[in-house]
């Protein structure tokens, strides 16, 4: 196991079909790329959560309901969140394309209904990608999601689907095959 599989932090708790425009206001989206820049307005648009990403400690990890990431295919939206110091999320459920431009980015999310419920707001975890295991030190629970296979390992390790393929084509030209 290493250490960019294992993430610790507390937890924020939010509910159940959390869109993008909540997560990330368009108004905002349109000001910068940056992602430390999108992450001071990350969760914004979810009502009383204004000036929420200035509350975040580095490493800190968003639990959230059932379909989190709906509404647009904003591919922003998991890029505010980490800019704001989210190490990863957890959640009951998550909207497919939201899913699939987390991990994309090289973003870990993760899908656990028993975690996703029992977790509250400033609970101390613990989350080992490899093993598929979220530790929850405050309440003393254990929860169990689908641990990511090697390769994805990799991929949020190297920040993204791109910078994946990249290495891999490199190293199929190092050896002749492309």
């Amino acid at each position: 196991m290493t250490a960019a599989t294992v993430l610790r932090g507390g937890a924020w708790r939010f509910g159940d079909n959390v869109d993008t425009d909540q997560i990330i206001p368009a108004k905002y989206a349109i000001y910068s790329l940056d992602e430390k820049k999108l992450g001071e307005f990350a969760m914004s648009g979810v009502p009383g959560n204004e000036g929420w990403s200035q509350k975040i400690q580095p490493g800190d990890i968003l639990a959230a309901g059932s379909n989190f990431g709906c509404g647009s295919s904003r591919e922003i939206a998991p890029i505010a969140i980490r800019g704001a110091g989210i190490s990863c999320v957890i959640a009951d459920s998550y909207a497919r394309i939201f899913f699939r431009n987390s991990i994309n980015l090289g973003y870990p999310i993760l899908q656990s209904p028993q975690a996703a419920e029992g977790i509250a707001e400033g609970d101390e975890l613990e989350v080992d990608l490899e093993e598929g295991v979220i530790r929850n030190f405050t309440k003393g629970d254990q929860y169990e999601c689908e641990a990511f296979p090697q390769f994805m390992n990799e991929l949020i390790a190297m920040g993204g689907l791109v910078p994946w393929v990249r290495k891999r084509l490199q190293e199929e030209r190092a050896a002749g095959r492309l």
